[in-house]
């Protein structure tokens, strides 16, 4: 069974989903992607995940980063499990690159080469539990914010709230990317 329950964000009203094993879901209502993990016949129901799953969103936006991560249960395939893994490992207020979780998700995979970053991509894409795994945190080697499920405004927000001004953070990954 899948239940849900809404939080209402400084960025938006959220869903979140869960099963019995934890989180499956947390979307901006409307986003890209939206709700597409979502089971038709989950009930609306209020459950210890999701009063937890409030209070580490709540932490979050008050601009404090949280000391405890609720239980996760993402769906989907080996590799986009691989990707949001990758994901989940980068730190509060950091910045990687597509490319750069391109090459550790794909270690040990011969002939993965070009592609990879656009597999990356897709799977950042359709990550099911928005901030917890913080694809937000994944910009183009260039140093651009492209692509967010949730919209590039809410993604520069989310930034933004984690680090202050993100201006400085996307020059040094542009400088450092032409080195």
């Amino acid at each position: 069974m899948q239940y849900k329950s809404y939080y209402q964000s400084p960025l938006g009203e959220i869903l979140l989903a869960a099963d019995e094993l934890g989180l499956s879901g947390l979307w901006f209502v409307g986003q890209k992607y939206f709700a597409s993990r979502l089971r038709s016949d989950s009930q609306e129901q209020e459950l210890p995940i999701f009063e937890q799953t409030k209070d580490w969103l709540d932490l979050y936006f008050s601009g404090k980063e949280p000391d405890f991560t609720p239980t996760l249960h993402p769906e989907g395939s080996d590799f986009q499990l691989k990707v949001w893994e990758l994901l989940r490992k980068v730190p509060y207020g950091s910045i990687i690159t597509y490319g750069e979780i391109a090459a550790q998700a794909t270690t040990g995979y011969p002939g993965a080469g070009r592609g990879s970053a656009r597999a990356v991509g897709g799977a950042v894409g359709h990550n099911p539990i928005s901030i917890l795994i913080p694809c937000h945190r994944v910009i183009g080697v260039n140093g651009s914010l492209t692509g967010y499920a949730g919209g590039i405004e809410r993604k520069k927000a989310l930034l933004k709230l984690e680090r202050g001004d993100i201006e400085p953070l996307l020059i040094s990954k542009k400088s450092s990317s032409s080195d």
